[in-house]
């Protein structure tokens, strides 16, 4: 940000008093956030003075950005603080900070995107051959055991996650189940 903010408001003043999104309700609520929480950059009388609803919002507007660059750079950035809290929309709209967001020039300097991590650079077939072999071993594992009973089976696996006293009766029933 190579401009300070006072600048950046005279640039932006023209797009602001001509924006249709700012309408009675949200430049309230600017001069409100400006007179509350800063009352050194905008005094209750000037806040007062620039809510005057028989006034056009455009130009009592027009009349607080100009109130404001007098004040100086530390006014127009709590403008623009306000601004980016209230109406976030238009604040990103902003000539300045659409000038900021392109300040690259993608034809002169392309954006280069590097793929972090590459996790799979192989085909489908290679996924659908390890996951068959990866069935295929646990099917085998599973029914090469003929010690244990299909029920017995299911009581040694649900103690994996119960307490402790549960545990041991579960796993006492199966080994008993075992010996016999």
């Amino acid at each position: 940000m190579g401009d300070s903010f006072h600048e950046q408001l005279i640039e932006d003043s023209a797009f602001l008093r001509t924006d249709r999104r700012l309408d009675t309700e949200l430049v309230d609520k600017l001069i409100l956030q400006l007179n509350r929480i800063y009352p050194q950059i905008l005094s209750d009388k000037e806040a007062t003075k620039f809510r005057k609803l028989d006034v056009p919002t455009s130009v009592r507007l027009g009349e607080l950005l100009t109130h404001l660059q007098g004040k100086g750079d530390e006014a127009c950035r709590e403008f623009y603080r306000a601004l980016h809290l209230h109406v976030e929309e238009v604040y990103y709209s902003l000539p300045t900070r659409l000038r900021l967001r392109d300040s690259l020039d993608p034809l002169t300097h392309p954006r280069v995107y590097h793929q972090r991590y590459v996790l799979n650079d192989r085909d489908p077939l290679f996924f659908l051959g390890c996951f068959s072999v990866a069935v295929g071993m646990a099917l085998l594992y599973y029914y090469s055991e003929d010690k244990l009973t299909g029920g017995s089976r299911a009581l040694g696996l649900a103690a994996l996650g119960l307490k402790k006293k549960a545990q041991e009766v579960l796993i006492w029933y199966t080994e008993e189940s075992l010996l016999k």
